[in-house]
């Protein structure tokens, strides 16, 4: 989610080891699990990654309503990330529920 890395810097400067270092860790943990599970032999291992991915995909959607209850983010911002973050937490499920029909086949 590069949109996070583009937001973070216009948060106040006390917040760099706080909420910004927060919520793009989450952010870029979303895209790190999905690519180690891809490569796990195991249905039981691509899909315990998806699910911590998709946590991840949970703590930054709650990043997004705390920075728009700080005034740190405007209901615009507000909007199109949560747009952002639903459309990802669709296709991630289409991944995790593809895998496992595939694996029952």
């Amino acid at each position: 989610m590069l949109l996070v890395y583009k937001v973070c810097p216009t948060f106040p400067k006390y917040e760099l080891f706080g909420l910004c270092s927060q919520f793009q860790r989450a952010a870029v943990s979303i895209a790190a699990n999905i690519a180690e599970g891809y490569r796990r032999d195991g249905m039981k291992d691509k899909l315990h990654f998806l699910n911590m991915s998709q946590g991840s995909l949970e703590e930054c959607r709650y990043y997004i309503l705390l920075a728009h209850d700080l005034n740190y983010i405007d209901d615009n911002t507000e909007n199109y990330m949560n747009e952002s973050i639903e459309e990802a937490s669709k296709l991630l499920n289409a991944y995790y529920k593809g895998i496992k029909e595939r694996n029952i086949l």
